[in-house]
């Protein structure tokens, strides 16, 4: 298990589309050009002039109308002259009829969820028919991720073994273990990746969007980001508060909250997700965790782990599992109740010792390939969380204080989750960001969106991020699943559209169900 802070929209718009799924100078306040590419006098501002000028050859790629480019990018803002990195572009154009409203950018989260994949498999076609006809969608992949000069880390032979280790340690040997896994990690990825590793922040991210925006030809940006993709906007509205348009937030987190209280908080999300699928599992009279009541098949599925820890269950493949994933399984289904069938199925097959179908959730997750071959989605999570916040413990005697108030917050996952904050201890390049309040004075009205049971992004923290913003706005919905917007509830897909068409904000406090 390694969920590590992984902020990524609800599964089911990647699936349906055939997707799987699911100090330093990069965070430094050098000046931005205004929209009409003139830069404020500050250092290394008259050198960002050329990639705000800079013009896109775009090409057609992928399906229907979908268009590709590149656009440069400084690898450090604070030196423009360093050195570029290539961001992947694609969009698809407004479709009419109606006035066109310049460009709405989508970010699907993670980090390190590819914006490019989303926009393709998903947004550009299945956003609603009447934001498609007045906006280009726009899909960015942020630096170091997927088609933007990725970061890579561990190759497949290797990855499947950390995804393997014990994350639930019983003693020294295996804390040992753990921790000697991490540190191969972060070596791995300094070594494959070192050039861009130290400038992959989410300031330096939203940095990047700002030159999207000018070399698009917009004058605010319009955006609709998910999950972590709230952080990169909000993080945009806060240095360029002149520049945003319409942004919504869908699925918030929270900027204020240190490593450790994050991951605390995470963690209970999904004990709040688990509770929802185990009322819903024991009304079934199939459940594999019995059909008693909610502690009952809580206790049950701490036995499955528990025995899946003793005696890993086998796959038909070379890999077992183990606890580790086969709680990787469980936490890739609560992104959505649609899954909670699926997860049924999975768990009742591995207990009857079959464990392949749970398997198959947690390489999901991972975005594993079946010959054996990982996206860059969990090398690119940990390379912006590193950067973006201090780590979460300074080392294993940390980790274990911690571990009661994270059992606390779940009593099934909490011992894990406790353990996976461990991982940016040994991280080779300092942190950059530092947790903070984004107010984002002088920006326009912004929808941030928070759904009452979300598993990844609980609740309170879009309450909180729509508090600390001046102009910000909450939507509520009431349910179960990771993110709101495209998911069904014709009141959220109402209140967003109307704001993206209109400029007309929901109430303060809307809820829907």
């Amino acid at each position: 298990m390694d969920s590590r802070r992984l902020f990524r929209i609800s599964a089911t718009a990647l699936t349906a589309a055939g997707l799987i799924l699911s100090g330093c100078t990069s965070g430094s306040d050098a000046a931005a050009p205004s929209s009409s590419g003139s830069a404020a006098a500050a250092p290394g501002a008259e050198a960002l002039r050329k990639y705000y000028g800079q013009k896109v050859s775009w090409r057609p790629c992928g399906v229907a109308d979908f268009q590709c480019g590149t656009v440069l990018v400084p690898l450090d803002y604070a030196r423009p002259g360093a050195g570029d990195v290539k961001l992947a572009v694609s969009r698809v154009r407004a479709s009419g009829p109606g006035k066109r409203l310049g460009s709405l950018l989508v970010n699907p989260g993670g980090p390190g969820g590819s914006a490019v994949g989303y926009l393709q498999g998903y947004a550009g076609i299945g956003y609603p028919a009447q934001v498609r006809a007045r906006y280009d969608l726009v899909g960015v992949d942020p630096r170091g991720v997927a088609r933007s000069e990725p970061v890579e880390c561990l190759t497949g032979p290797r990855m499947d073994a950390y995804t393997q280790v014990d994350q639930t340690p019983d003693d020294a040997a295996e804390t040992r273990a753990l921790a000697a896994a991490y540190q191969e990690f972060a070596a791995a990825c300094e070594k494959r990746s070192g050039r861009v590793l130290p400038y992959v922040s989410t300031v330096a991210a939203a940095r990047d969007m700002d030159v999207v925006r000018e070399v698009l030809g917009d004058p605010r940006l319009n955006y609709v980001g998910a999950s972590y993709g709230t952080f990169l906007g909000a993080t945009y509205a806060e240095l360029f508060p002149d520049k945003a348009g319409r942004l919504v937030l869908d699925g918030a987190m929270d900027p204020s909250l240190p490593a450790a209280e994050l991951n605390r908080d995470q963690t209970g999300g999904f004990e709040t997700a688990f509770k929802a699928f185990a009322a819903d599992c024991v009304r079934t009279p199939d459940c594999p965790l019995g059909t008693e009541s909610v502690p009952a098949a809580t206790a049950a599925l701490q036995r499955f782990f528990r025995e899946a820890d003793a005696k890993p269950v086998p796959t038909g493949e070379s890999r077992p599992l183990g606890e580790s994933l086969a709680t990787t399984g469980v936490i890739a289904a609560m992104y959505d109740e649609a899954a909670w069938p699926q997860l049924r199925e999975a768990l009742t097959r591995a207990m009857d010792g079959e464990g392949s179908a749970l398997l198959g959730l947690a390489d999901s997750y991972y975005e594993r390939g079946a010959d054996g071959s990982y996206a860059n989605l969990m090398s690119a999570n940990a390379a912006v969380n590193c950067l973006d916040l201090p780590p979460a413990f300074t080392g294993p005697a940390d980790a274990e204080k911690a571990v009661p108030s994270f059992e606390q917050a779940s009593p099934v996952f909490g011992r894990g989750l406790a353990w996976a904050a461990l991982n940016c201890t040994y991280w080779p390049t300092p942190a950059t960001g530092r947790p903070h309040r984004i107010t984002a004075e002088g920006a326009p009205p912004i929808v941030v969106v928070g759904t009452t049971r979300d598993p990844a992004t609980p609740y309170k923290w879009a309450r909180s991020l729509a508090a600390q913003l001046s102009s910000g706005t909450l939507l509520t919905y009431e349910g179960d699943g990771h993110t709101a917007y495209g998911r069904g509830s014709d009141c959220i897909d109402t209140a967003i559209n109307t704001y993206l068409l209109e400029g007309l904000a929901p109430k303060d406090g809307k809820r829907c169900s």
